[in-house]
């Protein structure tokens, strides 16, 4: 296949009133007839988001604002773009924009576009063309969205203290975890 694909570098540089050093990221192949919608959904997702009901808006290098109207209830901001109609194919190569996720939040990511394109299959590895864009590099430390740092974490409670021998407590599911059955 030819090399057509966009190569779009995302890196993590602030949320929750924290910039994070060195920026956790990801490296995206998208069509150029992928929306920004589809794009958006991806990063969520790469970057480990499980509450998916908040806003998302990009800003290109012209300043236009690309983000789901529909959800704006007749108020998004002047001139901007639908995210699910507007294609990846208004980027060209090293272009930068933004991406923010939870206008509460703040998840703030920097996008570059690679100055080549790409083979998707060869990249990726697949046999067939992905129907969204896919993350084939990645690197960092990624923070929970909310913060929590386990299950139960309300933001005040101590760390629970770990069992002296923690892959003892586990199911003998895996040859390491579990209680030693006698005769091994």
């Amino acid at each position: 296949m030819a090399r057509t694909w966009l190569s779009i570098r995302v890196e993590l540089v602030s949320g929750r009133g924290e910039e994070f050093w060195p920026r956790p990221g990801r490296v995206f192949a998208a069509a150029r007839s992928h929306s920004f919608g589809q794009l958006a959904d991806a990063i969520n997702v790469c970057f480990a988001r499980w509450d998916l009901a908040h806003m998302h808006s990009f800003t290109v290098a012209d300043g236009t604002q690309i983000t789901p109207l529909d959800l704006w209830d007749g108020e998004a901001p002047e001139g901007s773009v639908d995210s699910e109609k507007a294609k990846l194919s208004r980027l060209v190569a090293g272009e930068q924009f933004a991406f923010v996720f939870d206008f509460g939040d703040d998840w703030s990511h920097l996008c570059t576009v690679a100055a080549e394109r790409i083979d998707p299959i060869d990249v990726l590895g697949l046999l067939e063309l992905p129907t969204e864009p896919m993350p084939y590099f990645g690197w960092g430390d990624l923070p929970d969205q909310y913060g929590r740092r386990w299950d139960t974490d309300d933001g005040t409670s101590p760390v629970p203290k770990r069992p002296t021998r923690a892959l003892a407590e586990l199911p003998p599911l895996l040859p390491w975890w579990g209680p030693r059955q006698r005769g091994q």
